[in-house]
């Protein structure tokens, strides 16, 4: 006797499908494709990691990057090379070179297959480098279900071993109650958050931060070590927009930039404050607006209204001068060994 046909949809075949059934190329398929938000989190759930695209295919200084992300989670930077095909040296070369010209905390390669040397080598560079540097290796997979839809998917076969071996303690770490926010906290985080959404509602060049409870948030501006900043400092009562610049390089890049000074600031359409901060590690431009009073509600649409003026405004100016500076370039003047920006204000240590 036959049976009675089954009340359950029919399960579709799984069918694995060369990949340029899909992307023709790298730079003009897959790289774009891989950009695309939902595309982005499927690597970033591979990773373990909540990625935001910051560059796509673009020259940064001496570099031409695939993709320069943002970990949300961790606020560090996630650099990836693509490769639509078997690994190679030179993509193997390149990746080694971008990590360490760009300073970037993560480095992913995605290939088609990964060969056992390279898989090798990945394995290697996580053994001798530093715990803050992690090298990934994933391939890409493309399956096609059933005679019309199909689905990528990523997966790795190389990573550091402590990543390996934090991942599921992931699922069993208790929660801890979070105390509450302080009233100042509160404001800050009520302040950014109502700044982001006006940036948003501006349809604005400059991509919405992450409002947190501290006194600045942060806003990418498209090579890692450079930020743009928007902080309020409530004893000076000012607001201040800033360009910081972080890392082995900040003072290089700083004087770089400084050469252009009344250039730069005739473009924003204000004088800057050019910070060189001689003793530490990082570098600030930036103007201040007086006289604020967060308490004061009613003016926060003024206040919004200059953050995202001048946000914009560096953003414009900046972004491009950032990504094609090179330390290298500088050469330090005599006569200016402490600060060649003429006429800047450096303020006291």
């Amino acid at each position: 006797m036959p049976s009675e046909p089954s009340a359950r949809p029919p399960l579709g075949r799984l069918e694995k499908i060369d990949l340029s059934t899909y992307w023709q190329g790298e730079e003009t398929d897959f790289t774009p494709w891989l950009a695309q938000a939902d595309n982005l989190k499927l690597l970033g759930d591979a990773l373990g990691m909540e990625l935001e695209v910051v560059i796509e295919e673009q020259q940064v200084g001496a570099f031409q990057v695939d993709l320069l992300c943002r970990d949300q989670a961790t606020d560090r930077w996630v650099l990836i090379e693509n490769q639509l095909e078997t690994t190679d040296f030179s993509h193997l070369g390149r990746l080694i070179t971008y990590a360490a010209g760009l300073d970037v905390c993560n480095v992913v390669w995605i290939a088609s297959h990964f060969s056992a040397e390279h898989r090798a080598a990945l394995d290697w560079l996580n053994q001798i480098t530093q715990e803050e540097i992690s090298f990934f290796g994933l391939e890409i997979e493309l399956w096609r279900i059933g005679n019309v839809a199909m689905a990528a998917n990523f997966n790795p076969v190389a990573q550091p071993q402590s990543w390996v071996q934090t991942v599921p303690e992931v699922e069993v770490v208790p929660e801890v109650e979070e105390e509450p926010l302080t009233e100042t906290q509160q404001q800050n985080l009520d302040f950014w958050s109502g700044l982001c959404q006006q940036i948003e509602r501006r349809g604005s060049i400059v991509k919405p931060g992450t409002p947190e409870p501290i006194d600045a948030i942060r806003f990418a501006i498209g090579r890692a070590c450079f930020r743009l900043i928007t902080s309020i400092n409530r004893e000076d009562g000012c607001l201040y927009t800033e360009l910081h610049l972080a890392g082995e390089d900040a003072h290089p890049h700083f004087y770089l930039l400084a050469e252009e000074q009344e250039t730069i600031e005739m473009e924003i359409g204000l004088p800057l404050i050019w910070d060189d901060h001689a003793d530490d590690k990082a570098c600030a431009i930036y103007c201040a607006l007086p006289n604020v009073d967060l308490n004061d509600l009613e003016r926060w649409p003024e206040y919004y209204h200059w953050l995202c003026d001048h946000l914009e405004r560096f953003h414009e100016v900046f972004a491009e001068r950032v990504k094609h500076l090179n330390a290298t370039d500088y050469q330090p003047l005599p006569d200016y060994s402490f600060n060649p920006a003429r006429g800047s204000l450096i303020l006291p240590s």
